[in-house]
């Protein structure tokens, strides 16, 4: 069967692969446990259901501006005012259906034909393809393993060439946990704006942060001066634990955003008209939402620092990054490889088999020989994971 070239080489989410065989194998009776999903395992702050509840009780139900309903493009814009400690400008916003459509705007907006794009890595296994959608081409730039792979304008010269056209970076990373710090932002964007290059920068776990009072560093929190061209994308789903409700936005020059919009309006339209009432309430009511994060936020960060331990106890000397924000842990396997087993694709699958754990293998991030951890878990189905995958690494290499 023949199809158009804007498909040809597309391949479906790794991430939402490995999750839904999990979960097929679960349904035929087998124990599985599943850490492979990217998503909270809490659900959505009660005041927030029940805002959109409200919302389709009242009517709300009609379609919206393509680029949001005013009150929560203004509602966002205030949250990043107070993020950056500048006004932000409503119109700068851009609400769409989840933070893949906002990443799908920008780069099939500014990219396209005979375009480079720089993509941090290890990276979000959904950039490179929709780089790829837009008609071009994807670069990898890795960081150094002693720097949790974050990468460094001395990275980035290895790679710029004359067509490079925009860096996406993610912060913090998915899929390592790794967080830049407001210098490496720094640098980052002034190696940018320097060479004219777009600077996309992925936030959607920055209110998931574990090392210090409120949210990781991000490039609205630089010097005005600091920033080129830039786009900032976020929402509602991993903080709010609004995975489902599919709210995204984005951020950037009102002159961006008209093109952004004009494209939404040619694919979905608005975000879902509900959810945009219910992402209004978790962007508006302040106090309320202060509570759910720091709450939400304490569980992460005692379940981070319960899967750094069980890999100090359980697997010892087997390397991983120490998960900054975001909710996984990703750590080398290419110790435990052999003659039959060469890559962590291959082992992720033996896991899953022999020991019933899911885990995603470092191919669809861009490096093979690395898994990615999901400890959006109770911590009990985390420690039980740990115990299975001890118990298979161990068992190979006695050999019994």
């Amino acid at each position: 069967m023949q199809f158009s070239a804007n498909v040809e080489k597309l391949n479906p989410s790794a991430t939402i692969a490995v999750s839904t065989l999990a979960k097929k194998l679960a349904a035929e009776g087998r124990d599985i446990i599943n850490l492979s999903a990217g998503e909270p395992d809490f659900d959505t702050p009660a005041f927030i259901a029940e805002a959109g509840t409200a919302a389709i009780r009242e009517g709300r139900t009609r379609y919206t501006p393509t680029a949001g309903i005013p009150g929560l493009r203004v509602a966002i814009a205030e949250r990043l005012s107070d993020r950056s400690g500048r006004a932000m400008d409503p119109d700068g916003v851009v609400v769409t259906t989840g933070a893949k459509q906002a990443l799908f705007n920008a780069i099939f907006t500014l990219f396209g034909p005979g375009d480079e794009v720089l993509v941090a890595a290890p990276y979000w296994t959904t950039y490179p393809d929709l780089i790829k959608i837009a008609r071009a081409e994807p670069i990898e730039v890795f960081g150094g393993q002693s720097n949790d792979f974050k990468v460094t304008p001395a990275d980035l010269d290895q790679s710029v060439t004359d067509a490079t056209r925009g860096l996406i970076i993610n912060t913090p990373c998915n899929p390592t946990g790794a967080v830049y710090s407001e210098d490496e932002l720094c640098a980052l964007a002034e190696w940018c704006r320097e060479r004219g290059v777009w600077l996309l920068s992925d936030e959607i776990y920055r209110h998931i942060y574990h090392e210090g009072e409120g949210a990781a560093p991000g490039i609205l929190g630089l010097a005005p001066g600091t920033l080129g061209p830039h786009v900032l994308i976020d929402g509602a789903s991993k903080s709010f634990a609004m995975t489902g409700w599919r709210i995204g936005f984005t951020y950037a020059d009102t002159e961006v955003t008209k093109k952004f919009s004009a494209l939404q309006s040619q694919i979905t339209s608005n975000a879902a008209t509900p959810s945009q009432f219910a992402a209004l309430a978790a962007f508006k009511e302040k106090d309320s939402a202060g509570i759910a994060l720091a709450s939400m936020g304490q569980a992460f960060a005692r379940r981070r620092d319960l899967v750094c331990r069980l890999m100090d106890d359980l697997l010892p000397g087997v390397p991983f990054i120490r998960p900054c924000g975001a909710f996984y842990l990703f750590f080398c396997v290419e110790g435990f490889f052999d003659e039959e087993i060469t890559s962590a694709t291959q082992w992720c699958s033996q896991l899953l088999q022999q020991q019933g754990v899911a885990l995603v293998p470092g191919a669809a991030f861009g490096d093979d020989s690395w898994v990615r951890m999901s400890f959006a878990s109770a911590d009990e189905v985390i420690e039980e994971a740990f115990m299975r995958i001890s118990s298979a690494v161990h068992k190979d290499a006695s050999g019994q």
